[in-house]
């Protein structure tokens, strides 16, 4: 049977796990992130495919490419594309992550296409399109996902001129000067011109995009209208006070949407109503001691900004002496998978400035940073934010940054202080966060002094107002207003 909407993300929607020697797939156990945002897709529509990779160690795969999968998200089939190691360490550890991820995040300085072979990124693109050409029904929806899959919209409008073709970027988009380093920026372009929807998370990228558009392709105009009042923080570094909704091309036009994808805070409120959750979170405070709680959740990347994160915690120590034995960092940095050359420094910088602020400030009964670079399951990541008492989440570049959002899910009713980069999308939302230039020292030096002494009641006010935004922007909110937006796809001629 042919699906009406085919997702396009070269993660498989489910985990893998051995038991007995048998593959056994399980729902993933984190709730939240891209994954189960985007299945919960699947219950809202007629039918549903889902394209994927999976390695494999010859041309001939030891498994089925094509399964049906039956869980709480409904029932839908995946297309798995055997690629063996060679090509996904091209397609995804080399052109993804050395070439485009720092052109992605404005840092040019760290581009690097030597070791890059162009023709397997193509390639492999090009198979994504031709497994969702064939799961996709007449008229059906294709919706691709992330900048590793850019070549895709390409491929299938050559294939499926029938289909409409989506594509949401779940990462920043860089200005246009930036972006055209790629010495592959006209076939980019070229394939995200082919879509009918290309989305974004806030307005100032979808305006880096339609100002590439623009400056490589004959345009005949762009439609504008003002920004949401909710996205709107004029006086920082994201802001805008309007968002291109269309590009007009010669015969035809692409739609241009700009809205942050939510968390689903309503789970996250019943999971920290759980005893047993309650409890955890208790323990938690009983095993750091008495002592302010500064909690910062994320992944090894130089994008992340955890290097400087840690140069102003280093100087916090320096300059208030009376905060020795009363304040600790709980840092977790996930390291990446291994052949990720691109992020290897940058785990080192992290174990390094930890273990020197430890073996500096550090006494038998108080070590300042507490880290860890293993993911911690989803239940327990919500108790340490709510045992924390500042999230501190400044990232140099993000698309959006979930873990704010889940932060103040977790904080429901109590207080708590969040600590915000100006540069990661999500502060566009998050007025009532304590936003900050991460590139000023000066800046963070005082954004984690207001952190650790704001009074009780302003912490509660801001929270309050914050918990009110994310539950009226949850992903509820956001599955259906990109269920409508595909709708008028459908609909229009």
């Amino acid at each position: 049977m042919k699906s009406s909407l085919v997702i396009v993300y070269h993660r498989q929607p489910y985990e893998e796990h051995v038991e007995k020697g048998r593959t056994v797939l399980k729902e993933n156990a984190s709730p939240n992130g891209i994954v189960p945002a985007l299945k919960g897709f699947i219950g809202q529509v007629e039918s549903a495919s889902w394209i994927a990779w999976k390695q494999t160690a010859s041309d001939k795969p030891r498994f089925e490419r094509r399964i049906t999968v039956e869980d709480s998200s409904g029932k839908y089939d995946v297309m798995r594309l055997p690629l063996r190691a060679e090509q996904i360490r091209q397609f995804y550890h080399v052109v993804s992550k050395e070439a485009l991820w720092p052109v992605i995040n404005s840092f040019p300085s760290l581009y690097s296409s030597e070791n890059s072979h162009w023709e397997t990124f193509r390639e492999v693109n090009r198979l994504f399109a031709e497994a969702a050409c064939e799961e996709a029904a007449p008229g059906a929806v294709v919706w691709i996902h992330d900048y590793n899959l850019w070549l895709v919209p390409g491929f299938v409008r050559r294939m499926r001129p029938d289909v409409r073709i989506a594509f949401f970027h779940h990462t920043a988009f860089p200005a246009r000067d930036i972006f055209c380093i790629l010495p592959w920026r006209d076939e980019i372009i070229d394939s995200l011109l082919c879509c009918d929807l290309v989305g974004f998370h806030i307005p100032r990228y979808a305006h880096n995009f339609v100002a590439l558009a623009q400056s490589l392709r004959e345009t005949l105009g762009v439609t504008t209208r003002p920004v949401d009042a909710d996205l709107q923080r004029i006086g920082t570094a994201l802001a805008e006070a309007t968002t291109p909704v269309e590009i007009r091309l010669p015969g035809r036009r692409v739609r241009i949407d700009a809205f942050p994808i939510g968390t689903d805070a309503s789970l996250i409120r019943e999971l920290m109503q759980r005893p047993a959750n309650d409890l955890r979170t208790a323990a938690i405070k009983r095993e750091i001691g008495e002592v302010k709680v500064i909690v910062s959740i994320g992944r090894v990347d130089y994008a992340k900004g955890t290097r400087e994160m840690l140069l102003t915690f280093e100087r916090l120590l320096q300059r208030r002496p009376e905060l020795h034995g009363r304040v600790k960092l709980f840092l977790t940095a996930v390291a990446a998978a291994e052949g990720m050359r691109v992020y290897q420094r940058a785990r080192q910088q992290i174990e390094q400035l930890a273990g020197r602020i430890n073996g500096h400030y550090g006494t038998l009964s108080w070590l300042p940073v507490l880290l860890s670079t293993t993911s911690m399951p989803f239940e327990e990541t919500l108790c340490s934010y709510r045992a924390a008492d500042v999230c501190w989440v400044t990232p140099l570049r993000d698309g959006l940054n979930l873990v704010a959002k889940e932060f103040i899910a977790a904080h429901e009713n109590t207080s708590g202080v969040l600590v915000l980069s100006e540069f990661a999308g999500a502060a566009v939302e998050l007025g009532d966060a304590l936003l900050v230039n991460p590139y000023s020292i000066e800046q963070m030096d005082k954004a984690i002094d207001r952190a650790l002494d704001m009074p009780a009641d302003e912490q509660c006010a801001r929270m309050q107002r914050m918990q009110a935004l994310i539950e009226r922007h949850d992903i509820v909110h956001w599955t259906r207003h990109v269920l409508g937006l595909f709708a008028e796809l459908r609909a229009q001629d």
